[in-house]
């Protein structure tokens, strides 16, 4: 009797077969697949000798019109590996607009904060004020409450004579 599309039970699984299986030959294939696949791992080896040899020669060959036309694409796919001896040590690497902005942005926020540290900004001209300001009502208040302290002291001793 059928359950529908989907099985409760982990008995229909798929198994695949992992690369290390394939090469060790213990994965579950036809018998006659091994003796193939050698004669064809043969035959690749072969071809690939003789494609390292050809590449070396033709080492510049582009496909298509690649070698017809020289394209300056910014988007284009860089190679991500490069080699040791293709690596130009004289050229700078440009930076991105993003890192630009970001650089430039650092800077002018250094700059303003030594500028401000030195209170030549406008804020920090404020903030000098203020704290004038502020530390002129702390001496007045401290100064104002001596005075009543030195009044009640003085009320106690006339209080006791």
């Amino acid at each position: 009797m059928g359950r529908g599309k989907f099985k409760g039970k982990p008995t229909g699984r798929r198994h695949f077969s992992t690369v290390e299986e394939i090469r060790a030959g213990t994965s579950a294939k036809p018998r006659g697949f091994r003796q193939e696949e050698v004669q064809s791992e043969e035959e690749e080896e072969v071809e690939e000798s003789s494609e390292e040899e050809s590449e070396e020669s033709a080492n510049d060959k582009k496909k298509g019109t690649q070698g017809l036309i020289e394209i300056e694409n910014p988007n284009i796919a860089k190679p991500k590996n490069i080699k040791a001896r293709d690596v130009d040590v004289e050229k700078t690497t440009e930076l991105s607009r993003r890192e630009r902005e970001e650089l430039e942005k650092q800077k002018a926020h250094e700059r303003y904060m030594r500028l401000q540290e030195q209170g030549k900004t406008e804020q920090a001209r404020k903030d000098l004020e203020r704290l004038t300001l502020v530390r002129q009502q702390r001496a007045d208040a401290a100064k104002k409450r001596e005075e009543e302290k030195a009044a009640r002291e003085q009320k106690k001793v006339e209080a006791r004579k």
